[in-house]
This record gives C-alpha cells, sequence and structure tokens, in this order.
C-alpha cells in the first residue's frame, strides 16, 4: 500500500495514490483484510542518489505525508538493522496487503449488490449503436448504455475496437522476481528500496516483505514477447510483429536502451544481480535467494517513444478507456473506481 511519495505534486498519481490508500484501508478493516504497515526504508548507496533522495521527500512532504524521516546511514539500521546506505528517507505509513483477497472481496461486494462477474468471455467486438453499445463476448452480445475498459494489457486492443486511437500503445515488461529462503527472512523487516531513477516509470529491485512472512526481492523489467508472457519462453509471433512494425517501439529503444541492458544483464547474470542487492543488505549471500514469480507489467508508450508514468483516461459518449494504470494502481484502485464513475456521469 503505497503512501504517495514518489509521485509528482497534484499529478492523478499523487492524488489518487494518497485518497485510495486511506480507501483501502478503510475497506480491509470492513471486509477483515490484514494490512499490517511494516514501512518502507528508500536507501541512497549512490552519492548521484542523494539530491534524488532529498527531492523524494520534499515531494512526500508536499503531498503531506506524515512522518517522513530523512535519516543518515548511521540510522538506517534503527529501522533495518542488516541494512546499509548513504542517507534514507523512511516511510512509516507504508502497507501491504494479500490484492488477491481485496479482488475477491470486491468482486463478493459485486454479486451481492446484483451485479453479474462473466470470466472466460474474451471480448471481439465493440461498437456503437444508436444510444448504447454492443458488445460481442464468447458469442454474445451485450448492449450497455455506458462501458468502461480496463483492460491492462489489452486496454490498446480494446480502444482501438471502439475506434479511438490505437495510441499510447501496451508494451509488456515481464517483471521476474525472487525471494529469500525462509531461514534469511529475517534480514529484511519490512520494505527496502532504492532511489529511483526519474527517467523512468519503474521503482527499481527491491526487497518486500509479504503478509505471509516471505521476502520477495524484484522485480527486474525485461520486454516481454508477449502480452501474455509470464515466462521467458512464452512467444506470440502475431504480437511481437505487431510491435516491430510500430515506429514509436524503435523511439522507445533509442530513449531507454541503457536500461534495456541493464536490466538485461541483472537478469541474465545471478551474481552481478547479487552484487547490487548486497549494496542494500550487505549479509545476503548467493544461496539466500530462491526463484519465485513473475508478473507482466502494461506500460502505456506513447507516439515518440515515452513511457508514460501518470494515468491516462480517454473518453467519449458512452465509454471511459482506462489507457495506463500502472503502480500504484492497486493502492488507489477505490480512488480510480470513484473517478471513473465521476467522469462517466458528468
Amino acid at each position: 500500500i503505497h503512501s504517495g511519495i514518489y509521485y509528482a505534486p497534484g499529478s492523478l498519481k499523487a492524488r489518487l495514490c494518497i485518497r485510495g490508500a486511506a480507501q483501502l484501508r478503510e475497506f480491509c478493516d470492513k471486509h477483515g483484510i490484514a494490512h499490517p504497515a511494516p514501512g518502507k526504508l528508500i536507501v541512497a548507496v549512490r552519492e548521484n542518489e542523494l539530491a534524488r533522495l532529498e527531492n523524494l521527500k520534499r515531494r512526500g512532504d508536499a503531498n503531506g505525508l506524515r512522518g517522513l524521516e530523512l535519516i543518515e546511514g548511521t540510522d538506517i539500521a534503527r529501522i533495518e538493522p542488516a541494512a546499509r546506505g548513504l542517507r534514507a528517507v523512511y516511510s512509516p505509513a507504508t502497507g501491504i496487503v494479500d490484492y488477491s483477497l481485496v479482488a475477491r472481496a470486491l468482486a463478493a461486494d459485486v454479486t451481492t449488490g446484483a451485479g453479474v462477474i462473466l470470466t472466460q468471455h474474451r471480448v471481439t467486438g465493440l461498437r456503437r449503436a444508436p444510444g448504447s453499445w454492443k458488445l460481442t463476448a464468447a458469442g454474445s452480445t451485450i448492449t450497455a448504455r455506458r462501458v468502461v475498459t480496463c483492460a491492462g494489457l489489452q486496454s490498446d486492443a480494446l480502444a482501438a475496437m471502439t475506434g479511438a486511437s490505437r495510441e499510447p500503445r501496451i508494451v509488456p515488461f515481464r517483471g521476474e522476481y525472487s525471494r529469500l529462503r525462509p531461514g534469511r527472512a529475517s534480514l529484511v523487516r519490512g520494505l527496502i528500496y532504492p532511489v529511483p531513477d526519474p527517467a523512468f516509470p519503474f521503482l527499481g529491485v527491491h526487497f518486500t516483505r509479504r503478509v505471509g512472512g516471505e521476502i520477495w526481492v524484484g522485480p527486474n523489467a525485461l520486454l516481454a514477447l508477449a502480452k501474455e508472457g509470464y515466462r521467458r519462453s512464452r512467444i506470440s509471433v502475431r504480437e511481437l510483429a505487431s510491435l516491430l512494425r510500430w515506429p514509436g517501439f524503435y523511439r522507445m529503444a533509442r530513449r531507454y536502451w541503457r536500461m534495456g541492458l541493464s536490466e538485461f544483464g541483472l537478469a541474465l547474470n545471478q551474481r552481478a544481480f547479487i552484487r547490487e542487492l548486497q549494496l542494500y543488505v550487505p549479509a545476503l549471500q548467493p544461496g539466500d535467494i530462491l526463484p519465485a514469480g513473475a508478473g507482466v507489467r502494461a506500460q502505456a508508450v506513447a507516439a515518440d517513444g515515452r513511457l508514460l508514468d501518470d494515468f491516462v483516461f480517454a473518453e467519449e459518449e458512452g465509454i471511459l478507456h482506462v489507457r495506463n494504470a500502472p503502480s500504484p494502481a492497486a493502492t488507489a484502485c477505490l480512488a480510480i473506481a470513484e473517478t471513473i464513475a465521476d467522469r462517466l456521469d458528468s
């Protein structure tokens, strides 16, 4: 549950994250879902990160976050005994939650309120009709006065079905995780994050304590060769060919090739990956790391190759498209829902 420290004051991310975090905690309390707040340390380990770290603290203060501390390297062990760094920002309000439980509770609220959730219904058509929209899925047609598309990896494809611009395009980035073996989970009390590079909309590889007590490390950010590319071996020739035909992909590659090479190197070189982690937790050893899961980030990319950082909504009569919903969208989910409902009503 992100606090909102990363996001530019006044941005959609900042406003919706801060409001959404409060709403999410209230929702979890109502539904009996645990959401402890172990806190987060954002640690500078290189001299060129110190100014960015101080700027993060200023952003957090401007966003109205309480309890933020800018601490010296000698004080880091007070919060995370095994961690080291030059300086750090401590965010005590940062929390954790099992989002699968949140999703199940939201689904139960929908069905209890006479809503219907249809799974295994691939959308194959979405077209305008007089005063309504016609949605074709699983061989049937659904007619609706108002439609919201919020499809993550397929958001650009759904928007294109309605005649909306295909851009921003979704470029899939697979994020691979590791975890600490159980006997070494005590190395990390809460969450330890690097200072993010403002040129990229990724937070970097970090240590996260999960609700069950496991410590996960990651994710990296590697171009996936399919939108559903949760495994390295998964390749969609059709989707890859479509991406390679798009000029924006090459503009993105020119902008971010250094980041791509760095991420690729860490993914292939386990020793380099461990050395990077040891900058934050020196006691970590290669045998402490076990493989874990992977996710695919739906990254919206503009025609000029920029990776879009903020939430993006696009509207026309009777329909609203969520075109970009990166982190902290899970934290902000209820505030995003409010925003969607307000925009549809207006």
